[in-house]
């Protein structure tokens, strides 16, 4: 393999396992968050206990989220040093903002949460981590900002002197409509991460106490577990209706800005007027004669690019490729299809889980039910790694879709700002990139362990007993909540608190 092919296998691997973090952090903040209010607001200590246990495995997930996090930095001057070079003064904007506003508030906020249990007045606390989940979601946003350049470049000069991008409105580029459009689809997806995440472990528990036999534990599973997971049902289905309505206003801004893209994510290779959406095809895809699609529906196609279910004519694959090569220059303009296709049909169908979890989850939970059917047990654990596959489906839509630009031409602004990968990649040995490629695989193969090991453990030790969870005296509001949390056991504080 070349050097561009090794580096973006590097790239790619390092940041979908990254990205299996990210989601769960960014939505399972302001969970955690709304845990703790509710606990501030009532004084029930079951919120407590939940806070506690949650707050747990979100710090476990953001300690290996950052540590990953960290290596796709150095990436942009290790391995494509050409293509920081080019947008180094437009994407270095968002990623100052991202690393000064957001990551060391969240950070510093998000130390004294851990410390501040039995040192903070409540409300002082408790906006501690509202902050955090404020800082872990606009660090999400200028991430999406630097990337949307990628996809879509605004507010920014090519200057022929230094053959370089240049910012020239730090508005425009955090303004820009991908970057818009893109934010809530991929919050909406982390919320529905953790949210699933949640009601899945809820789940798990609810039927493992109901079982158990013992009074205490089956008490457990009506006051503590079922509201948890009612509740975070109840975000499942909001965040299914922001992804998928956000996500159509993303895929007709893309039908305008990416048309490359969104026909390779059917297989369309030749311009047609309606054509019908593919559910299934065969065929080697990257060999456009040789596709076959087997299931198709009418009107979807139409509506997801136009608002209009006829009239809409689509370019296809072959077409916008000869136009590419007449305005851009020789060269294989169009993305793998295989991969494009099918990431975008995973990306979709994977909501799938969520979905029969929400179904299943208010029917077993209503009336003030808990359930004990083992099947159920199983389909909560199940549906847990599909919001997260569905994730990491997305970015490798998104991002391999825009192949082979590293930087998407704006087809209705300045043409000469854009970068195809070979162009970006760094000058080095296949043999260097292949020796960080392995060395990062099994590093980040030896993290995913410990990430395992630490939330198992600590998922299926549950949370602490409700004798050994006492709140302050005072109450939460005879002292206007002012009152500190009463010391805990130093075992309760062996991981992170």
């Amino acid at each position: 393999m070349s050097t561009v092919d090794i580096s973006r296998w590097q790239f790619g691997i390092t940041t979908v396992y990254h990205f299996i973090f990210v989601p769960l952090t960014i939505g399972l903040a302001p969970i955690v968050a709304g845990m703790q209010t509710a606990w501030v607001v009532t004084g029930d200590e079951k919120w407590y206990r939940l806070t506690k246990f949650f707050g747990r495995l979100f710090l476990i997930n953001f300690a290996i989220g950052v540590a990953t996090g960290i290596v796709q930095e150095f990436q942009f001057g290790m391995n494509w040093s050409e293509y920081s070079r080019f947008v180094g003064d437009v994407f270095g904007a968002p990623l100052a903002f991202e690393a000064l506003v957001a990551f060391f508030l969240e950070s510093t906020f998000l130390g004294l949460w851990i410390f501040g249990w039995t040192r903070l007045p409540k409300l002082v606390h408790l906006a501690t981590i509202w902050i955090v989940a404020i800082g872990v979601n606009a660090s999400a946003y200028f991430i999406i900002a630097a990337n949307s350049f990628m996809q879509h470049p605004v507010g920014a000069r090519f200057n022929p002197e230094t053959g370089r991008a240049e910012l020239e409105s730090i508005w425009a580029l955090l303004t820009n409509n991908t970057t818009l459009a893109a934010f809530p689809h991929v919050v909406g997806g982390a919320f529905l991460t953790a949210a699933v995440f949640v009601a899945g472990i809820c789940g798990w528990f609810m039927v493992r106490d109901m079982r158990s036999g013992d009074p205490a534990r089956q008490s457990d599973a009506v006051t503590l577990w079922r509201p948890a997971a009612r509740g975070s049902l109840y975000v499942v289905a909001a965040s299914i209706v922001v992804v998928a309505l956000t996500g159509d206003i993303q895929g007709k801004i893309m039908f305008d800005q990416q048309p490359m893209k969104m026909a390779s994510a059917e297989s369309l290779c030749h311009t047609a007027t309606d054509p019908k959406f593919s559910v299934l095809t065969v065929g080697t895809h990257n060999n456009c004669d040789s596709v076959e699609h087997l299931i198709e529906v009418p009107y979807v196609l139409p509506f997801l690019a136009k608002d209009q279910f006829t009239g809409v004519t689509l370019q296809g694959v072959e077409d916008l490729q000869r136009s590419y090569v007449e305005q851009y220059g020789p060269g294989n303009y169009r993305p793998n299809l295989f991969v494009t296709y099918w990431s975008f049909r995973a990306m979709v169908s994977l909501l799938a889980g969520p979905a029969v979890l929400l179904l299943a989850g208010f029917w077993v939970t209503r009336r003030g039910r808990a359930p004990d059917q083992r099947w159920f047990s199983w389909l909560s654990l199940l549906a847990i790694p599909t919001p997260f596959l569905a994730n990491s489906a997305g970015w490798v839509f998104t991002e391999m879709g825009r192949q082979p630009w590293v930087v998407v031409p704006n087809r209705t602004g300045d043409l000469t700002i854009r970068m195809t990968v070979d162009q970006g990649v760094s000058d080095h040995a296949p043999s260097t990139v292949l020796f960080s490629l392995i060395v990062f695989t099994v590093l980040y193969g030896a993290l995913a362990v410990v990430w395992y090991y630490l939330m198992h453990r600590y998922t299926v030790a549950g949370p602490a007993p409700e004798s050994s969870t006492t709140q302050d005296d005072s109450g939460p509001d005879d002292d206007g909540g002012g009152g500190r949390h009463r010391a805990e056991p130093v075992e309760q504080l062996s991981f992170a608190y």
